[in-house]
């Protein structure tokens, strides 16, 4: 039996900031604040079979008392605006989605629609949105920082309307007719007024309708949605975010153990929101954030590992700073050898950005065994993490498409041509000898390469 073919795609992880800094990448000499390093990138991952581009931003560069700790490694900060990047990507690409980070508290529902319609019709269909609800930008725009929970209802009106807009212009509304000159019937357009909770518009969108693509899509979009609509991701964890990516997304960003028993538990549970919302579950591609370390042999890998199990005070260091920003609290000054104090964490952080850190450890395990472990490698052929040859890194992902019906993973690292070098360039020949990689796009933009198998 062949193996299960999956889709593959990139999390730009590091957003439109500093790529391969932290790494001697760096001294290739690209310019950061130039398209020409994104697009020689993007070249690369069509050219490798991958679907898509997924853009990581954050409004802010920090709260007053983090800032030098988001910039003084470039993790945080600094960073321009992802959506700006993206028309580049899409001239140096033909086949490749990309899906710019769009806070849904911060860019005006109209707005939105407006840009990712526009943006739909430039790329022929091979645009995304990966919606976030981070609500620590909030200060820098004049609104009101709110709870986690209420982040995503802000979200799920803000979708509603973003749909509603998009489909303003019912079928038939483009008339085009050079005898009479008629372009449009304007008693087509859906004049709707909207009165929300969080948001207060007008309709119809001043853009294009979206051609249909039925040939595309498998199972009910989400809901309001077109076949021709752009592609909805969103990479929420908790409860709150899970219900909202069963009634929105048709791909989940997923982050959990990669394991056959974790995967399988993640994917009922979105398919249970999607079910929940009236959805077939099989409209949502369930996408696992992967970062494997390719070794030549076992030997390099056996090395890798021992030298990880004992990392020093600088070390650790370096892994307090990346926590530090991704839970978007300050845990340089906390005691490491005392439990973590979960009162530091703001109502923002959610609970899956603290349980990655915590993982499966005790709630009285001293911070410096929680950072070690972060810190700690481990073979991918006896599950203990990611580093490996070639063979089992493919391995690994053929038992998790075979043994748990995964969709595909998103490898994440920066945009940096030594970075996706260093990941693909003997996995794509691997991957495509088994038939789990894709060999040639379809037809149908972003959606149709997402749903063609």
């Amino acid at each position: 039996m062949a193996p299960r073919a999956q889709h593959f795609g990139w999390f730009f992880g590091r957003g439109f900031g500093p790529q391969g800094w932290l790494r001697d990448d760096y001294l290739w000499g690209h310019r950061w604040d130039r398209p020409q390093l994104y697009q020689q990138s993007a070249k690369e991952l069509e050219q490798a079979g991958l679907d898509l581009l997924i853009i990581e931003d954050s409004l802010s560069p920090g709260p007053r008392e983090q800032l030098d700790l988001r910039v003084r490694s470039a993790l945080g900060a600094p960073k321009l605006d992802p959506l700006l990047l993206t028309p580049y990507l899409f001239a140096a690409t033909e086949h490749l989605g990309v899906a710019p980070t769009i806070n849904a508290g911060v860019y005006p529902p109209y707005l939105a629609a407006r840009q990712f319609a526009t943006l739909q019709h430039l790329s022929d269909y091979r645009v995304g949105l990966n919606v976030v609800t981070d609500v620590k930008g909030s200060r820098h725009f004049g609104i009101p920082e709110l709870a986690h929970d209420q982040a995503y209802d802000r979200a799920e009106e803000w979708m509603h309307v973003v749909r509603r807009l998009w489909h303003s212009w019912a079928d038939g509304a483009i008339v085009e007719d050079t005898e009479t000159w008629r372009y449009a019937d304007g008693t087509k357009l859906d004049a709707f007024e909207h009165r929300g909770d969080y948001f207060s518009l007008d309709g119809p969108l001043n853009a294009l309708p979206f051609d249909r693509q039925a040939d595309t899509a498998a199972g009910a979009p989400a809901a309001g949605a077109g076949d021709g609509d752009p592609v909805i991701v969103s990479p929420g964890g908790s409860g709150r975010g899970l219900q909202f990516a069963g009634h929105n997304s048709d791909v989940q960003l997923a982050l959990a153990p990669l394991d056959a028993d974790s995967v399988r538990a993640y994917r009922e549970k979105i398919h249970a929101a999607a079910r929940a919302e009236g959805r077939d579950p099989e409209s949502i591609r369930i996408l696992f954030v992967f970062t494997p370390e390719i070794v030549p042999s076992d030997e390099e890998a056996d090395r890798l590992v021992r030298a990880s199990a004992h990392p020093s005070d600088s070390d650790l260091h370096e892994v307090i700073e990346r926590q530090s920003i991704i839970t978007e609290t300050d845990l340089t000054g906390q005691d490491l050898d005392s439990p973590l104090d979960l009162t530091v964490f703001g109502q923002h952080v959610s609970a899956g950005s603290i349980g990655g850190l915590v993982g499966k450890h005790d709630p009285s395990t001293p911070l410096r065994e929680l950072f070690t472990a972060k810190y700690r490698k481990g073979r991918i052929a006896d599950g203990t993490g990611t580093v490996g040859t070639v063979r089992q890194v493919a391995d690994f992902i053929e038992a998790l498409g075979d043994d748990a019906g995964n969709d595909g993973f998103i490898f994440n690292g920066d945009l940096h041509p030594a970075t996706v070098h260093r990941v693909l360039d003997r996995l794509v020949p691997e991957l495509r000898r088994r038939g789990i990689l894709r060999t040639e796009f379809g037809g149908g933009g972003l959606r149709g390469n997402l749903f063609d198998f």
